[in-house]
């Protein structure tokens, strides 16, 4: 497990290499931002206790199972811990329900939902607050995907919207060295209408669930858009 910091408040932590997750410094504590995989728990734990803070709250982007693979056992090991989910993500939940809206693409959902214990404690819709950060729609990778900015800094927490494995690129795209979130997005046309939604927040920093976090982004996002239009 590898930890680096970002800024003021950002700090990412990263298994396997690309497999990542955050910690937001909030007054109250830390944020977490999505659960890693299975067997993380533990490394999660360390990296907030090294911050001197306590994880008071976790918010998931959606829920693949490489996001939310160690949620029972941090809620078991913190049990007053907030578990906030987006509204629309919190019915696909463990693979509970994929069925689709109908105004929704109806393309097949795609990814690992493992079953997971854990119900959200809240559950999000776009523009509510997470401590600073703000609740972004960016559906595409998955129907009730979410991204979070946190206006101090301007960081743009996307997880899979963009990655930066094998090269940035938009939910879909295929990057052959990292071909595994392209594999499992639902609907490409619906990232790239969030990916240019995500875009026009002008973040500083872009931090990806799996892949390096970028600074200054907006160039290196507008050419991830363009190829994948």
């Amino acid at each position: 497990m590898k930890t680096i910091a970002y800024g003021s408040n950002l700090v990412q932590i990263s298994r396997f290499g690309p497999f990542n997750c955050y910690l937001v410094r909030e007054d109250d504590g830390l944020t977490l931002i999505d659960a890693l995989l299975p067997r993380s728990d533990k490394a999660i734990r360390a990296a907030a206790e090294a911050q001197g803070a306590p994880i008071v709250r976790i918010a998931l982007t959606h829920a693949h199972t490489d996001h939310l693979g160690s949620l029972d056992a941090l809620r078991a090991a913190l049990p007053d811990v907030e578990v906030l989910v987006g509204a629309r993500e919190a019915r696909i939940m463990g693979g509970r329900d994929k069925s689709l809206d109908p105004d929704e693409p109806q393309a097949k959902i795609k990814g690992s939902y493992s079953k997971v214990e854990t119900r959200p404690t809240r559950e999000l819709v776009p523009g509510d607050k997470v401590g600073s950060l703000e609740v972004v729609a960016s559906p595409g990778h998955t129907p009730g995907h979410i991204a979070f900015f946190d206006p101090r800094e301007r960081d743009l927490i996307a997880g899979d919207a963009f990655q930066t494995a094998g090269g940035i690129a938009v939910a879909g795209v295929i990057r052959p060295l990292f071909p595994l979130m392209a594999f499992g997005t639902w609907h490409k046309p619906t990232a790239i209408a969030s990916a240019r939604a995500l875009r026009a927040l002008d973040p500083s920093r872009l931090a990806v669930g799996h892949g390096r976090v970028l600074e200054n982004p907006g160039a290196e996002m507008d050419r991830a858009i363009e190829e994948a239009a």
